[in-house]
């Protein structure tokens, strides 16, 4: 079965389809003309070849645009036709030409930034708040970057000549806080929009629609959605991809193709995953809104499984009283998580430019799962502890974000 060389796994579409259409089918629709139902996992890291002139050809041909070796695979770390699957199905969902994966989202990320360092772009413009190890990775200049913080507002006005990415995530880990992808495209003028569509999934929102030349995921989350697989991916143009390629292939944070496969089983479902969640999403940010042992409840406009509230108590407390909960990093999984990002998530960010970013000390983020609606607020109300007399606290907390 030559997969490789058979990018168009999608080749059979003949017209535009449903995104919960694609969610089963790209990736996969040369499977029955083969034979097959479920797709296959090829665990090979290196591929017969009697013909070393043909290898060294293509291996000079990937090296010059990163293009996809025409032909059977090669090696490992040039790609996996496992892995090629779901990199294919991703791509459809998100409108993109191409995508390409890699071993976190972290992985992928510097990945990019190390693309655009190598054409002399180091300088980045963010803006918070990101991914608690986003944020580091930028400040702290590990891959030689240099980052300018600053709001949507001042995009335009803090790029510079050697500007090689804007960077932006909405809704925003962990203050669901959202923006006008559209808007902020349109500031970064030719310089490239990377847009961390991670909370939201290409089922709420397609940010290359918007004019992001960059979509990323930590595809551990939503897109594997169980929480049994450790991936990330971009989603882009197919020019940008070879980039990537070439990077991935130099300093091997390749996917693994087990983990190929679990997130291509995962995307089969993802259409039906978020949008039950979401939904037992909003009932939970309207009850948390109502309740006097809550401050303060954000939710995004877009909808979603992610809400953030910050709560007058202890917030250490509410976590450690949790019973059907389960207080861990990560999110995205069928079952719900609830963390502490001041603790975990975001400690690694200062103080100072954590709570500037919205991330208060009290604020607690829950990523919802599939379990039942009343178990879960049954959970959360144990946990909030007891409540306070009439009078002590004001009424009820706001859901920001909502409409």
């Amino acid at each position: 079965m030559d997969t490789a060389s058979t990018g168009a796994y999608d080749a059979v579409r003949t017209a535009s389809r449903a995104l919960a259409t694609e969610a089963v089918h790209a990736g996969r629709d040369d499977l029955a003309r083969q034979g097959l139902h479920a797709p296959p996992i090829d665990l090979s890291t290196t591929y017969p070849s009697y013909d070393s002139r043909a290898e060294a050809a293509r291996i000079d041909a990937f090296a010059t645009d990163g293009a996809d070796p025409a032909g059977p695979p090669v090696y490992g770390r040039l790609g996996n036709p496992t892995v090629a699957r779901f990199e294919t199905a991703l791509a459809r969902l998100e409108g993109t030409e191409s995508a390409v994966a890699f071993a976190s989202g972290m992985a992928a990320l510097s990945a990019v930034l190390l693309a655009r360092s190598a054409q002399g772009l180091r300088h980045v413009v963010a803006v918070r708040p990101l991914y608690g190890c986003s944020d580091h990775l930028l400040t702290a200049g590990l891959l030689g970057t240099e980052v300018t913080w600053t709001d949507p507002a001042g995009i335009t006005d803090a790029l510079r000549p050697d500007t090689g990415l804007v960077m932006v995530e909405s809704p925003a880990n962990p203050t669901l806080a959202e923006l006008d992808l559209r808007a902020v495209a349109h500031a970064c003028g030719t310089v490239p929009l990377l847009a961390d569509n991670t909370f939201a999934t290409p089922v709420l929102q397609r940010p290359a629609e918007q004019g992001a030349r960059l979509v990323l995921h930590s595809a551990t989350k939503y897109l594997g959605g169980h929480g049994d697989v450790l991936a990330g991916v971009v989603a882009c143009d197919e020019e940008f991809a070879g980039r990537l390629r070439q990077i991935r292939f130099a300093t091997g944070g390749v996917l693994h193709p087990l983990a190929g496969y679990l997130l291509l089983r995962g995307l089969s479902t993802l259409p039906v995953r978020v949008r039950a969640a979401s939904a037992g999403a909003a009932v939970l940010a309207r009850r948390l809104a109502a309740d006097p042992r809550v401050a303060r409840v954000s939710y995004p406009r877009l909808g979603g499984a992610m809400l953030a509230f910050e709560v007058h108590g202890d917030p250490h407390e509410v976590i450690s009283r949790v019973r059907l909960i389960t207080p861990a990093v990560s999110l995205g999984s069928v079952d719900t998580l609830i963390q502490h990002p001041a603790s975990i998530s975001h400690r690694i960010v200062d103080a100072d430019d954590r709570r500037g970013a919205g991330v208060s000390d009290r604020l607690l983020r829950l990523s919802v799962g599939l379990e039942d609606v009343d178990d879960l607020w049954m959970d959360l109300d144990h946990a909030l502890g007891e409540r306070s007399a009439p009078g002590e606290r004001r009424a009820a907390g706001a859901v920001s974000g909502t409409a």
